[in-house]
């Protein structure tokens, strides 16, 4: 089996672990190459299978000094690899309604050890310096599109990939790029909160302080009663079910608003 990898009850050679490694990754770039698509949910989990193998495998060789420098994919590899991960994990995600990593009996993610090694906001601003200082007046593809993978890689970016992407679109030649990112995201922020607001008619200085809060405390509060300040008044006796069915999709809307800003900046920041 793909995933039968050695545990740690008692921690093996070096050099058994990192043979077993090579030859998944071995496995890995015969079996799966990249730019190849995977057909057929048997493959599908094969893929996922042998991939998670070799994440917990590099988790385990990672404690070893002689680990350093002797990965066997590059970080293009690894970031495209991952990329195929993700887009797998969602696709089987969208198919049921755990929120479990175990979506399957016999499909198990590691999504844990995949953001281990994600990047985070602050690399993909130096990525956007490097993308600015190289392209001068024309345009550098290759650094865009090492932007584009490494936020593809990302658990956590890949849902903000418009958002960076516009970005970059719309950077200066001369400003610092941290502080025109700040500007653009408190922007956009605003932008699209006021959206919400005027389509769903909720109350605005209520539905700022809420969502001020939530990127305070680091997670939305969708029971209680500070949620019920943001909404109109709807009367609750309504025989469609109107307030339960407004409360539903305003939740639904804010949540995603809340996973798509938070950790790139704060609305009480800007």
């Amino acid at each position: 089996m793909a995933d039968a990898v050695p545990r740690l009850h008692h921690l093996k050679p070096y050099v058994e672990y990192y043979q077993y490694y090579a030859d998944k990754v071995t496995s890995l770039v015969s079996d799966y190459p990249l730019g190849t698509q995977i057909i057929g949910e048997e493959a599908q989990k094969e893929f996922i299978a042998l991939f998670g193998a070799i994440l917990r495998l590099q988790n385990i060789l990672a404690s070893f000094d002689e680990f350093s420098g002797s990965q066997l994919l590059t970080d293009r590899q690894s970031q495209d690899y991952r990329s195929v991960y993700l887009d797998l994990y969602n696709e089987f995600r969208r198919g049921s309604e755990s929120e479990k990593e175990d979506i399957h009996d016999d499909v198990v993610f590691e999504i844990e050890l995949i953001k281990q090694v994600e990047i985070n906001v602050d690399y993909i601003l130096m990525l956007v310096q490097k993308y600015r200082d190289e392209r001068g007046d024309g345009d550098d593809k290759e650094v865009r599109a090492e932007i584009s993978r490494a936020v593809d890689a990302s658990p956590s970016l890949r849902s903000k990939k418009d958002l960076i992407e516009d970005f970059v679109d719309s950077i200066s030649l001369d400003s610092a790029v941290e502080e025109e990112w700040r500007t653009y995201i408190a922007h956009r922020q605003e932008a699209e909160l006021s959206d919400i607001i005027a389509a769903e008619g909720l109350k605005p200085e209520e539905t700022r302080q809420f969502i001020d809060r939530a990127f305070q405390d680091g997670n939305l509060r969708t029971s209680g009663t500070a949620i019920m300040k943001v909404l109109p008044p709807v009367s609750r006796f309504n025989k469609n079910g109107a307030h339960g069915t407004k409360k539903r999709r305003v939740v639904e809307r804010l949540t995603s608003y809340f996973d798509r800003f938070f950790g790139l900046s704060h609305r009480s920041d800007s």
